[in-house]
């Protein structure tokens, strides 16, 4: 077998296991989206696969009059820029001096560093600090603690690390400060490892609903995937009940849960587009160099 039959027989293989892998990750999007376009006797029926069966915009009605649910929308979008912007600042803050071979004490800030990514102290210390220090119940509970990444550090400062030393040198020999040299020079040769972490950010901020779970009691201030959770959760507990005989609620149909999830997760997987360029890039660039 020549080299280019075997070189096209391997294009296919990975083809079509690239495509089997879309498939797999596709389609239990597909399924909720189908859910949340049905009929609810058709998906308590279990004929709802890939495909609305009794097509039925009844449930995105319901979620897009629930003013709660568009207020958690509005602010989770908010809490996720003020979170990815806060972190990226101190990631960048943390990672260019470390790259400084001259700055004493570098080797043992990494060293403590790299440890915060093998222990922590629990949630039950997280939570008494976050009320002793007044913020629970705030909107900070949900973007201080989790600010910087140890993981997104380590990537940033391998990928300054890898930027030729000559063009700060040039700088600094012209009198730029180091300050001058970070904002000119070094970030925007570093945009594509900038948008993969603000991306890595963002996605780990609206993902998130633990922190408010936690610390957060009004309701004002309850992130969209916190108010998924209560309605999934309350489903739950009442089909329990029913199930028990010990009430009577009604249990809202599993095209709401449906609908509930596609208003959480569309709009931070239309971000991926416009960052995809950079996504692979920024996360190779930056492992190539410890």
């Amino acid at each position: 077998m020549g080299t280019n039959m075997k070189s096209k027989l391997f294009d296919i293989i990975i083809t079509v296991f690239t495509a089997v892998l879309v498939i797999i990750c596709i389609t239990p999007i597909l399924h909720v989206a189908s859910v949340s376009l049905s009929s609810n006797v058709a998906i308590l029926s279990k004929k709802v696969y890939i495909w609305p069966v009794e097509l039925n915009f009844e449930a995105y009605k319901n979620v897009l009059t629930d003013k709660s649910m568009i207020r958690s929308l509005f602010f989770t979008m908010g809490l996720t820029v003020l979170c990815a912007a806060l972190s990226m600042l101190m990631t960048i803050m943390a990672a260019y001096p470390v790259t400084k071979k001259h700055l004493k004490g570098r080797n043992v800030f990494m060293i403590m560093v790299i440890i915060t990514m093998y222990f922590n102290g629990g949630i039950i210390p997280e939570y008494l600090l976050v009320r002793n220090i007044g913020l629970y119940d705030k909107i900070w509970a949900m973007v201080l603690p989790s600010t910087l990444s140890a993981f997104n550090l380590i990537l940033l400062k391998s990928f300054f690390s890898k930027l030729p030393e000559s063009l700060m040198e040039s700088a600094h020999l012209d009198g730029a400060s180091h300050m001058t040299i970070l904002i000119k020079i070094i970030l925007p040769l570093s945009t594509p490892v900038l948008a993969t972490l603000s991306l890595f950010y963002a996605v780990g901020r609206w993902n998130g609903f633990q922190d408010a779970l936690l610390y957060i009691q009004n309701t004002r201030l309850y992130p969209i995937q916190l108010k998924l959770y209560q309605i999934v959760y309350n489903n739950q507990m009442s089909e329990i009940a029913q199930m028990e005989g010990t009430s009577t609620l009604i249990i809202p149909p599993e095209s709401l849960k449906g609908a509930c999830v596609m208003f959480a997760t569309i709009p931070i997987i239309l971000v991926y587009p416009w960052l995809q360029k950079y996504f692979v890039s920024g996360v190779t660039l930056g492992a190539i160099k410890g």
